[in-house]
């Protein structure tokens, strides 16, 4: 099972470093009154990195949420 794990991780890291190579164009990022330009291979796994972040804050407040309905005394 751990050369599987291995196998998997090498897999994503060469899809990973093969989108950034090939998506290295720049692209301009503009929020009301600031701009950023940087490549867009990272500004795609910016954004997936945090929408990971937000997405598992999401989940927990659900999670919480529901344990607490659960929990409460009637």
């Amino acid at each position: 099972m751990r050369y599987l794990y291995i196998v998997l991780i090498v897999l994503l890291t060469v899809i990973v470093l093969s989108f950034k190579i090939q998506n290295f164009d720049s692209v301009t990022l503009t929020l009301w009154t600031s701009t950023i330009t940087l490549p867009a291979s990272v500004l795609v796994i910016g954004v997936y990195i945090l929408g990971m972040l937000t997405g598992g804050f999401l989940i927990s407040l659900v999670r919480s949420a529901f344990r607490g309905a659960a929990h409460r005394p009637t």
